[in-house]
């Protein structure tokens, strides 16, 4: 099975964020010796293949990262019980239908160029892909991207917006033994972290699909074991929301959140996308074999593409609940599954 075969090969080159040149070399040299419609092209360490022109129909981008989430050590990739387990099992799998595109060649009436990016988990301000969008013109000019993500075979529409931030908590230092001598930072966070943990999902429905707003603490440093009172501490927060919010109301509720107590600093804001349901390529998928239809809760790229007006949505094989888990999985009927739904796709596009 050539999906499965090709899986395995992606899955056994190692690419952690940072560190995704050897698996663009190896894609570089594999699709290099494929006919495509015009040169490849290469941006650091992310690839843009032309796959086919002059079809007259619509210009669709099929978007895969590199980079695997490193989370532990992990087993290499292997087939049990009708699955492939391993690191980048799941995440890979949507590069392992580009490829399986790229060489089967099936019969299509769109324009397709493949995009294989770098740094896809290290952010929007670091991912590859910014980079790649912002030199290749072509690219710009896509009737229509979908980005190949876990989803279990499900069409997920839109991007949950995400905003990470730095709360910080200032203290005085003073012997731990001495009431009132000092001012404990950590205490103080204490009134910040009670209205976090009381935080429950709030629902966010959009076009019949249901996102939900989420804060978290992440990570937590200061102080030192002892009789310190500690004078500082930083705690790490990230903020999830559905696209009836963006990012300026993400900062006034995290602002809101701190009351004072502590002082806030945005490290990252990613703005979230609509559903664009009724869009004939999101239709047109959805009544393609795809095994239902939900919101996209986490961020994707598929919101950087919203920002520059070209539609897009999630799509991919692997099962999204092992993503960044020690193994991660995809079942080889789904990933089968998904070629075909692709195939039907691409024959039913005008």
């Amino acid at each position: 099975m050539e999906l499965l075969e090709n899986l395995l090969w992606l899955c056994k080159i190692p690419s952690p964020p940072g560190e995704e040149r050897s698996l663009a070399d190896a894609l570089d040299q594999r699709l290099a010796a494929l006919p495509l419609a015009s040169p490849l092209r290469r941006y650091g360490n992310s690839l843009v293949a032309p796959l086919t022109r002059g079809s007259g129909g619509p210009k669709i981008l099929l978007v895969g990262q590199l980079d695997v989430a490193n989370a532990g050590q992990r087993r290499e990739a292997r087939t049990e019980n009708n699955r492939v387990l391993g690191a980048g099992a799941a995440e890979k799998s949507g590069l392992c239908l580009m490829l399986d595109l790229a060489e089967r060649r099936p019969q299509v009436h769109a324009d397709i160029t493949l995009v294989f990016h770098a740094r896809g988990e290290c952010g929007f301000n670091a991912s590859e892909l910014g980079v790649v969008l912002e030199k290749d013109a072509e690219l710009r000019g896509a009737d229509f991207a979908l980005v190949l993500k876990p989803t279990d075979n499900k069409l997920q529409l839109g991007s949950g917006g995400s905003t990470y931030a730095t709360l910080a908590f200032t203290g005085r230092t003073a012997h731990s033994g001495l009431p009132g001598a000092g001012v404990n930072a950590i205490h103080k966070f204490a009134r910040v972290l009670s209205r976090l943990a009381a935080f429950e999902p709030v629902p966010d429905v959009v076009d019949g699909l249901t996102w939900y707003e989420t804060m978290s603490a992440t990570s937590a440093h200061g102080g030192r074991p002892g009789s310190v009172v500690p004078d500082h501490l930083e705690v790490n927060v990230h903020h999830t929301y559905g696209p009836s919010t963006d990012a300026h109301t993400s900062q006034d509720r995290l602002i809101a959140l701190v009351d004072r107590v502590g002082a806030v600093r945005f490290e990252e804001l990613s703005d979230p996308a609509p559903p664009n349901r009724s869009h004939a390529l999101i239709a047109a998928l959805e009544q393609s074999g795809v095994q239902g239809v939900e919101a996209r809760q986490t961020w994707t790229e598929v919101a950087r593409f919203t920002a520059l007006q070209i539609p897009a949505a999630n799509f991919g094989p692997g099962a999204e609940r092992t993503m960044h888990a020690r193994d991660e999985a995809t079942e080889l009927s789904e990933l089968g599954r998904a070629q075909t739904i692709l195939d039907r796709w691409f024959a039913n596009m005008t």
